[in-house]
């Protein structure tokens, strides 16, 4: 079994490197296919990281009147806080969101003087509301509308920013479909060439197996050699499209950074180094192996 093993083993690695030209080209092809699958995972790392600043500015204000008493717009706070959809709620107290009006203002002479010559505050309190998905918000806002009572509320800012978070919200979602769809597209290319090839190289042995047939040799040890094609057109693949992102990501890592304001490529590829590999090696390795064994298994009506 063991000496059957290591036969199959070293008649696949003799015939990757005979069929120079077919190997080169399933490899080159591999290459392209894994580089573009990696060049999706960094891409997602940059869009993740850009959503999910641009998440964190989004939020909606309830603005209350200047006479609620405080008892009341603290329950809607806990009621809001009990709300699956939540992440976070900030109160705002009118003495507190002065403050703020202040700090913000401190350079411009006249609102300052114009808020010192008030006998009263003229700001009310307001309620911070953050929610995990920008999806959520119009929920919230209903909530809001339906079981605040109107004489304590003045506005809810959720209806003047509509537009942008559904706007964001809808950036999420298409981003993540184009990049699972790109993903099995790519994949999906990538196993109709090594299939393809892989057929060329069998053809190209079509008298071997035949004799191999004739002698008696099962089709596990007709196939294996293949099988072991596929796997090293895989293993050579994930590794020079791994290779590749050192200078790519180099180079490109610190603009990123500065362009996107997101996590510099080079030393994300650095400090996940190896889950990289993993991933393109599994996805080279099976699109190498799936395709042999398929074109073979048809070649052998097995």
């Amino acid at each position: 079994m063991f000496i059957n093993l290591r036969r199959v083993i070293k008649t696949g690695i003799v015939d990757f490197w005979r069929n120079g030209w077919i190997s080169f080209a399933t490899v080159l092809i591999m290459v392209l296919t894994l580089f573009v699958v990696g060049g999706l995972i960094l891409s997602n790392v940059i869009l993740t990281s850009v959503l999910a600043s641009l998440e964190d500015k989004v939020d909606i204000t309830v603005y209350f009147r200047l006479d609620a008493p405080e008892e009341d717009i603290l329950s809607v706070r806990d009621s809001l806080e009990g709300l699956g959809e939540v992440e976070e709620v900030e109160y705002i107290s009118r003495a507190e969101a002065l403050a703020q009006f202040r700090d913000r203002h401190q350079e411009n002479a006249l609102i300052t003087q114009s808020l010192d010559e008030l006998e009263e505050n003229p700001l009310g309190a307001s309620l911070n509301v953050h929610a995990g998905d920008p999806s959520h918000y119009k929920a919230i806002t209903n909530f809001l509308e339906a079981n605040i009572l109107s004489g304590i509320l003045d506005k809810i800012t959720y209806r003047q920013n509509e537009l942008v978070i559904d706007r964001l919200s809808s950036i999420l979602v298409t981003s993540r479909r184009i990049g699972i769809t790109a993903s099995f597209l790519l994949v999906g290319i990538a196993f109709l060439v090594a299939f393809n090839t892989i057929r060329m190289a069998i053809y190209t042995s079509r008298e071997e197996i035949k004799v191999m047939k004739l002698v008696g040799a099962s089709n596990w040890y007709t196939r294996g050699p293949f099988v072991v094609e596929g796997f090293l057109h895989g293993l050579f693949g994930s590794v020079i499209a791994l290779l590749i992102f050192f200078p790519f990501t180099y180079w490109l890592g610190p603009q990123s950074e500065k362009f996107f304001g997101g996590p510099d490529l080079y030393v994300y590829y650095t400090t996940h180094l190896l889950e990289l590999f993993l991933v393109l090696f599994l996805v080279g390795i099976s699109i190498g192996i799936l395709s042999s064994s398929i074109a073979i298994r048809r070649y052998l009506r097995a």
